[in-house]
């Protein structure tokens, strides 16, 4: 996958252009998002009054715009309403490399860093929408079945949204890569996968007699990677990316 600046690329910066081994990054959107969407939990770093913060907070995307949530008392939210510079990341480890040398010894990876300015969602639709959104991302139309958020329900979420202006990905993926003499010693190395399995639903045990596990939601199977349920989800909601 081309890593040239274009018109399907994020614009490159000091702040993004990955500098130690920029073999590994990429700025094009089809990498970046592919990272974003299999996963639902990001950070959010952010400044206030030069005292660094970073969130942890669920996250989903809508074409290049990102959106989070979370209490309306929280001090994020607050000072964002005026709109604050952020960066968002997300990573996900795929595997823990065991080398001959300790220097050699890494973790396959594929992270993403999003830059932006973060604004409060204050118009009563685009809210609303984003109530629907935060649902029916991850599980597809969802929330058609729902009783629907009331009105102090709403009032008492936030929500921000984020142009993404500049970000990059940044992967690993080549397991054990030792020095070349170094695969003369008699050292045992490996790659240990790291994944995130769903396990077996488990109904709660006051459903009422007649309900049963809607089939929207079979792509959420035990022994299925998490990852791979999240991006179905994604462009079963939003087929054109």
């Amino acid at each position: 996958m081309s890593q040239t600046e274009t018109t399907n690329s994020y614009p490159t910066s000091a702040r993004n252009q990955v500098k130690r081994r920029h073999d590994r990054g990429f700025y094009d959107h089809d990498t970046v998002h592919r990272i974003l969407d299999s996963s639902m939990l990001c950070h959010v770093s952010y400044v206030i009054d030069g005292q660094p913060y970073c969130t942890p907070t669920f996250f989903w995307r809508e074409g290049t715009k990102l959106y989070w949530h979370g209490s309306s008392a929280s001090r994020m939210l607050r000072n964002q309403t005026r709109g604050e510079r952020v960066c968002l990341t997300v990573a996900h480890l795929d595997s823990l490399v065991l080398a001959r040398c300790g220097f050699n010894h890494s973790a396959d990876y594929r992270a993403v860093m999003a830059f932006g300015t973060a604004y409060l969602v204050t118009d009563p639709a685009e809210k609303e929408r984003a109530v629907i959104a935060m649902v029916d991302r991850f599980f597809p139309d969802r929330t058609a079945s729902l009783r629907a958020s009331n009105t102090q329900e709403i009032k008492a979420t936030s929500f921000i949204a984020m142009e993404i202006e500049e970000a990059s990905a940044k992967i690993r993926a080549k397991g054990v890569a030792d020095d070349e003499e170094d695969y003369e010693l008699p050292v045992y190395a490996e790659r240990i996968p790291v994944r995130t399995v769903l396990g077996a639903p488990e109904p709660c045990p006051r459903l009422l007699d007649g309900v049963s596990r809607p089939a929207s939601l079979n792509g959420y199977s035990e022994g299925r990677l998490l990852e791979d349920a999240l991006r179905d989800a994604y462009f079963a909601e939003y087929p054109n990316g």
